[in-house]
């Protein structure tokens, strides 16, 4: 009997999010006709929000602009964003409401004259739907790498970045693709706007960057004594001219990426580089994406909780193992939806880490095989620490946290048996918990009280 109620819940659900779908999908469009804002559309496997948040930054001053809040890109976050409403989560009450507010939008005194939209792929179809009435004037593709998240839930990852590609088809006439040049498949897409004769405009630290990055390198201040890491700084080459670049409370080349696609849509927008890069040296990344957080006992954490997949994983380490401490230790969490990659992309972390790391402590059942390989590549077994919870990870990294220590805590969200949800133990380990709802990711009560 259990199960039957159970099986009617979850139809029930499925049929409300469905209807709720459709008329806030109905609603948004009608709101773009009526308004017919400039849109720019953010795609890829990873750096979406960071991204579209750059590019919010970069445009903000110039006009009246809206981005997504959040990772609001799914069939539901996207219209959400179009018609300026908030999360309904589980409360019919509230759906109605916001149903009965999106129908008046089109008839507001005001609406933005530019939308900065994310939109993402867990599922195949996700981004198709989306492009069938979605028309970017500007289309900005972050990575498309060889094993993208969520590659679980695809028949391959070719089929997933074809998937992510989508919203270059989508572009209207006249509009512009920026392509990240340091990915391969993000790249290869400006072949196919070459035909549509649109314009394409690549960004990245390699040279077939039209807009390149330089010299990379970690800003440091002192905490208690300590030089502690407190941003990044890179130069930027466009037309024979060099700008220097400074961001602010986090770490890792992939953030200065993220930048790098802001600039080269304001470019796109005709702004001055100027009042572009001072927009970026006050940008306040979102919370779980390589934020600088000071953490207890003069330590500084490196939080990247809010996801974790292959690629984002080894920029991350990357940026760590860049990183000047008294000790560098990782604390890594499960990655969720690999599918049959799981195990050899565990191992390959496990390897990269265990080449430098001074203390590893990872967090559950798959985050074994990153300990394993670790201690095969020469880390000592006194060194890697294994936990089933990230609150028991936090519990034990505060034990034995020193002055200067610089920690990177990352990881899948996960759920139900398989939850991981390394911001706990970033809580834990944070100089200021009190401040915990407004730097760390899934903080709302909503999630809290799961």
């Amino acid at each position: 009997m259990q199960i039957l109620r159970y099986k009617q819940e979850i139809i029930m659900r499925t049929f409300f999010k469905t209807v709720i779908v459709f008329i806030l999908t109905w609603e948004a469009r009608r709101v773009l006709k009526t308004w017919r804002p400039f849109i720019v559309l953010v795609s890829g496997s990873v750096g979406k929000t960071t991204t579209k948040d750059a590019v919010y930054h970069v445009l903000k001053d110039s006009i009246a602009t809206r981005k997504s809040e959040k990772s609001f890109n799914s069939e539901i976050g996207v219209p959400l964003t179009i018609l300026g409403l908030e999360n309904a989560w589980s409360s019919p009450l509230a759906w109605l409401k916001n149903i009965w507010l999106g129908f008046r939008v089109p008839r507001a005194q005001s609406y933005p004259k530019l939308l900065v939209l994310e939109v993402g792929s867990d599922h195949p179809g996700d981004i198709a739907r989306l492009m069938k009435w979605l028309t970017p004037d500007i289309a900005v593709v972050t990575c498309l790498p060889q094993v993208p998240v969520h590659v679980e839930n695809f028949e391959s990852p070719e089929s997933i970045r074809r998937e992510d590609a989508l919203v270059t088809q989508a572009l209207r006439e006249g509009g512009v693709y920026i392509a990240n040049a340091d990915d391969e498949h993000a790249y290869l897409l400006t072949d196919e706007t070459d035909k549509r004769k649109l314009r394409s405009l690549t960004y990245g630290f390699g040279r077939r960057a039209k807009l390149q990055g330089l010299s990379p390198k970690v800003r440091y201040a002192k905490n208690e004594g300590v030089d502690a890491p407190v941003g990044m700084q890179f130069d930027v080459t466009w037309e024979d001219e060099t700008f220097p670049v400074y961001l602010n409370g986090v770490l890792g080349v992939q953030s200065c990426t993220a930048a790098l696609a802001a600039l080269a849509v304001g470019i796109a927008r005709g702004l001055s580089f100027f009042r572009m890069t001072e927009a970026l040296f006050h940008l306040e990344t979102p919370p779980g994406r390589m934020r600088v957080i000071e953490g207890k006992n003069g330590s500084t954490i490196i939080d990247d909780t809010y996801n974790s997949s292959p690629i984002a994983l080894s920029a991350a380490l990357a940026a760590l193992r860049d990183i000047t401490g008294k000790r560098r230790i990782a604390m890594l969490g499960d990655m969720l939806e690999l599918g049959t990659y799981s195990e050899e992309e565990h191992w390959k972390a496990g390897r990269l880490a265990g080449a430098f790391v001074d203390e590893l402590v990872t967090v559950g059942k798959r985050a074994r095989w990153i300990a394993e390989a670790a201690k095969s590549s020469g880390l000592p077994q006194g060194c890697i620490h294994e936990f089933a919870t990230s609150d028991e990870a936090g519990e034990f990294m505060l034990s034995i946290l020193e002055r200067g220590d610089v920690i990177l805590a990352k990881g899948s969200q996960g759920g139900g048996e398989n939850i991981i949800r390394m911001e706990r133990a970033v809580k834990v380990l944070m100089a200021h918990p009190e401040e915990a709802r407004s730097k760390l990711v899934r903080q709302e009560d909503e999630w809290t009280q799961r």
